[in-house]
Parts: structure tokens; sequence; C-alpha cells
């Protein structure tokens, strides 16, 4: 059952489209992360579904209820903002309470609901503190207790860790995967991170330029892109893309002259503009295969991703169970013709 449906949603501010033709349906209990660069119009779309920016066109439904003209504080949602948005002189049993309290709860539920909020996200030490008493960890997980406490349908996050460091994002993206295990409430959830968007999703959704590019679940879009552009954003390191031209043959020559495999099913004219796309960690080293200088080598602990040199192209390579390598030695790149994503050059579309 879809919790929230968007069918043929759109946003124009003016002449600008912001968003055009959107369909999306999100299950009950699915963590949906909208992904894509700036300006592509996610945050849009989640101030949409929250009642924060009205439609220029289409429907969207929560609940099996049309909520176009419903105001925000009808829509049973609740949102996490980037910014926390916490009353500063408020303590955090306050901050948390709040929205109770407007609603006119009484002492006894507000107590227990802020309690049960609190021991979910390990606030029980800081309810008698004020938010500048706190890290900016302590800090969003105050503002997803106030998000909890009102237990809407459905939670909405708009970037909610883009102001913390690596470490605690990292921390804090385990924490919101938990909470959504535990509550089994449907989340959706904005970033322009893929890696944010990889480990947390049930669903992807891919925006780019107002329009949905992909939806699926991560490995799908992973592994089945439908098109360069999903193909060069979901994936790290990133995919190597080269552009060239099919000339007959079952290889392809990239820039230099150097031959490269193509998968085995596909069937193109020749004559063909196409980029040629194969991901680092598609990649090993053997005794035979295509010959590469390694130009820098990145030790990560359990790989090394190294960047050589193929033909006049750089190329990159996730690299596991071998010897340190070092700058200018020489490697033998096999490459599975299988795992291998090749796309039309003036379309983008991918050619199976």
């Amino acid at each position: 059952m879809s919790e929230i449906e968007l069918k043929h949603v759109g946003k124009k501010y003016g002449q600008v489209i912001v968003l055009n033709d959107i369909s999306l349906e999100m299950g009950d209990g699915e963590f949906v992360v909208l992904v894509g660069p700036s300006g592509c119009g996610k945050s849009t779309l989640l101030r949409m579904i929250a009642g924060l920016e009205d439609i220029t066109s289409g429907q969207i439904t929560i609940g099996g209820k049309v909520v176009n003209n419903m105001p925000a504080k009808e829509r049973d949602i609740a949102m996490v903002f980037q910014s926390y948005a916490l009353y500063p002189h408020m303590k955090v049993a306050d901050n948390m309470s709040f929205s109770l309290r407007l609603a006119r709860k009484s002492k006894t539920e507000i107590k227990q609901r802020v309690a049960d909020a609190a021991e979910i996200l390990g606030l029980d030490d800081l309810l008698d503190r004020l938010p500048r008493e706190l890290s900016g960890g302590q800090r969003q997980r105050v503002a997803m207790g106030r998000a909890i406490v009102r237990n809407p349908r459905a939670f909405l996050f708009d970037e909610p860790l883009s102001n913390l460091d690596a470490k605690l994002r990292v921390k804090m993206r385990g924490e919101i995967k938990r909470l959504h295990q535990r509550l089994g409430k449907t989340m959706v959830y904005v970033t322009h991170d893929q890696t944010e968007a990889m480990t947390m999703a049930d669903k992807i959704v891919v925006l780019n330029g107002g329009r949905i590019e992909q939806s699926g679940a991560p490995l799908e879009l992973y592994n089945d892109p439908t098109n360069l552009f999903v193909a060069g954003f979901i994936g790290s390191p990133e995919i190597n893309l080269f552009e060239t031209r099919y000339e007959g043959g079952r290889d392809i020559k990239i820039n230099g002259g150097q031959p490269m495999p193509l998968p085995t099913s596909l069937d193109i004219a020749v004559g063909t503009e196409i980029v040629y796309g194969v991901r680092p960690q598609h990649i090993t080293l053997g005794a035979v295969g295509v010959p590469a200088t390694v130009l820098v080598v990145e030790p990560t602990g359990d790989a090394q991703e190294v960047l050589a040199r193929v033909g006049n192209e750089d190329i990159s390579v996730v690299v596991r169970d071998h010897a340190l390598l070092k700058p200018d030695d020489t490697v033998h790149l096999v490459i599975d013709p299988d795992r291998l994503f090749i796309f039309d050059k003036s379309t983008g579309l991918r050619l199976r």
C-alpha cells in the first residue's frame, strides 16, 4: 500500500519549471531517499509533500487522502530540517514537547511521549540542557525527538546531516536507520550525498533538472542504471566513462588506440558514438589484460584506490588482495565484459 503518492506533480515559479511530471509511490514503512545535485528540485519536492510549498499541477495523496489544499499542520507529517530549528531559550524537553503543548495534550501524555522519544534517541540525560550546551549530533537527535513525539504517519528529512563532520555523519546515518527499523514509519529523506542514499534507502529516487531519472533499490541503480546520469551519480569512486566510436568487432578502442572489451550480448551499429563505462570495483588485476601505468595510489585499509593511465586516458581501479602498488608500476587490467555499461552518446540512454 502506498503511504504517500505523487501523480504527475509539477512546480513552477513564473515561467521557471522546477519540477516536471513527478509520479512516485512511497510504500507504508518504506525508507525513500531523494538524491540529486544541487538545484534538481529534491528539497522543493519534500516541502510540497509537507505542505510548505504549493503545487502547480498534479496530485499528492497521504494515507489515501488528497492533500493538495490541506494545510501542513493537518497532514500528519513531521519534518526534520537541516538547521535543527530548535528554540534556543527552551530546554531539550521543552523543545521536544512544544508541538504537544500547542495541541493541548495532557501533561501526563506529554511527559510519557518525551520520555519514550528520549529513551529511543539516548537523550535521557540531556532533557534539562539548552541547545547551546549540546553538540551538533545531540541537537540533531533533539530535532528528531521533536518529530517522534508527534507520532506522525510519516517523517520527512531535509539534508539533516549536512552540518555534521564526516565521522558523526556516519554515526548518525546508523542512528536514523535504526530509528526507521524501530518505528516502522514511512521516511522520506533528501540528500545530495549518494553514499548516504546507498547506505540508508529501501528506494532511491534520482532527480535531475526537475525530473526523475530512475528510481529503485540501491543495488538496482548501481548494477543496472538506465542512463548515463544515473551511472555517473551513483557509486563511489565514480564510474570510469570514455567517449568513443564503435568500429566493429568484439572490442572498442578508447583514446590512444587501446582496445577494450565489449559486453558479449551488445548489438550496436558500426559508427555509433558511445560512452563506455566501467566501475572501478569491476576491474581486477591479472597476468594478462589491458596494460596500464599506475599514476596515483590511495590505500584505504582494505583496498587501494588506484588511478592509472590506459593509452591517453586515466582510469580508476579499486584493487583488493594485492601488494601495495606504487607510481610507474605497470599492471594489467582485467575487465569483465558482462559488467560493462555502454551508453548512446547523443541520448545518454543505456545500450543493451
